[in-house]
């Protein structure tokens, strides 16, 4: 039986490994329409390749999944991180957790990966073929089972009993969806930057805070919140914070066009009252020395500057000199700043869209169309994507090894 996967990307191609190896008479293509295989891997986590996640409870894992969370449940059950991990462990190649969760080969290398999969994929006779642009894809008239007719660039085609659409967030591969009957969900960029222009992070390009709270204000009644590292960039802000608050409002940023109030507590244990009550004991203990001298609560001392200055103190003045109005005004900057985010940026090591083929046209036990038979997806093309950390790529090792799986299954049996 002939499997055809459209899109040599990591769904695409975990699909065809895992094709190959439930039917080992399956004759399994892999199409691509550019030159590279696995192009997003080599350049995630900026070459190193945050290949998952170390979150193995898979009602927790959904729930970094913007779109697509009730969906995934199931999925996940069957093929979840610890699943990703021992597939690459028993190909020779071992992951790594880091501090905040996100898992790296050993050897800090993306090419450790794409080498390792193409390498099993080569192995169990899955033929690989580059530019190769599809034209279409059609049912043949007049068939028992579902036959298709994959038309390519060159006026050629190619039969196949299953095919699977697995380009990512490509044009090419939204048409090929809608010509066989689906739903596209409009497209937004998900997993960005702000683009902030404010006179406290001018030349501060590189200060990081551990921890804030964002709170985001789109105009509407919702109000979107995420604590997390923040990192101050030369066009705004950054961070693990910023992009999952970008994940997570992503269709309300888009619908404002990416104009918004961020509020920003820079001391997420706190709230305004109990700091300016914390600025205020500090007052009586170092009434002598400049407020501007020493940065409180760990904040970096050039940002501390930045607040105090913003807040009206100038350098001169002492603590036993500042009023309840200022002290408030400062406690209000550490608490609660308000930043206008005039953009988006780009997010260097991930391009995640919010958006693709609509889920309920998807039979999540087998990743195959309930509008055509014999018609698989998987990865970025669904309307599914996870914040930073590894997720976007689990989503693609499990949508793909199971649409692999029981293309392989069903093919064998036709």
């Amino acid at each position: 039986m002939r499997i055809v996967v459209v899109g040599g990307g990591p769904a695409g191609i975990f699909a065809a490994i895992r094709a190959a190896e439930t039917g080992r008479h399956n004759q399994v293509t892999v199409l691509e329409a550019t030159n590279e295989l696995l192009g997003k891997v080599r350049i995630s986590g900026g070459g190193r390749c945050n290949v998952t996640h170390n979150c193995f409870d898979p009602v927790e894992l959904v729930k970094n999944y913007p779109r697509g969370h009730k969906e995934l449940r199931g999925p996940f059950s069957r093929f979840q991180p610890r699943d990703t991990v021992g597939f690459f462990a028993r190909h020779g190649v071992k992951l790594k957790s880091e501090p905040d969760g996100r898992m790296f080969p050993v050897t800090d290398s993306s090419e450790t990966i794409i080498d390792c999969l193409l390498s099993v994929a080569k192995s169990l006779g899955v033929e690989l073929r580059l530019g190769e642009r599809m034209k279409s894809i059609s049912v043949k008239p007049n068939s028992n089972s579902s036959r298709f007719i994959v038309g390519l660039h060159n006026d050629k085609s190619i039969m196949a009993d299953r095919v699977m659409i697995a380009c990512g967030s490509s044009s090419q591969g939204y048409r090929l969806a809608e010509s066989l009957g689906h739903t596209i969900v409009p497209c937004v960029p998900s997993l960005f930057t702000f683009k902030v222009k404010d006179e406290r992070l001018i030349e501060l390009s590189g200060i990081s805070f551990e921890s804030v709270k964002l709170q985001l204000d789109t105009g509407g009644k919702k109000k979107l919140s995420q604590t997390g590292p923040l990192l101050i960039t030369h066009w705004g802000l950054s961070g693990p914070a910023v992009l999952k608050l970008s994940a997570w409002g992503a269709r309300l940023l888009n619908e404002c066009r990416y104009k918004a109030k961020l509020n920003v507590n820079f001391l997420p244990a706190h709230d305004t009252e109990s700091v300016y009550n914390e600025l205020l004991l500090y007052k009586k203990g170092h009434a002598r020395k400049r407020i501007v001298s020493q940065s409180l609560f760990d904040i970096p001392k050039r940002y501390w500057m930045r607040a105090t200055a913003t807040a009206g103190i100038v350098d001169t003045l002492m603590w036993a000199d500042i009023s309840k109005v200022t002290l408030t005004a400062l406690a209000q900057q550490l608490t609660a700043a308000t930043f206008l985010v005039s953009g988006k940026g780009i997010f260097k090591d991930e391009f995640v869209t919010a958006g693709g083929v609509n889920l309920k046209e998807i039979d999540f036990r087998t990743m195959q169309s309930r509008i055509c038979p014999g018609l698989y997806f998987g990865g970025e093309i669904l309307d599914i994507d996870g914040i930073t950390g590894g997720f976007n790529f689990q989503s693609a090792w499990t949508t793909g090894s199971i649409a692999g799986e029981s293309m392989g299954r069903t093919a064998g049996e036709s």
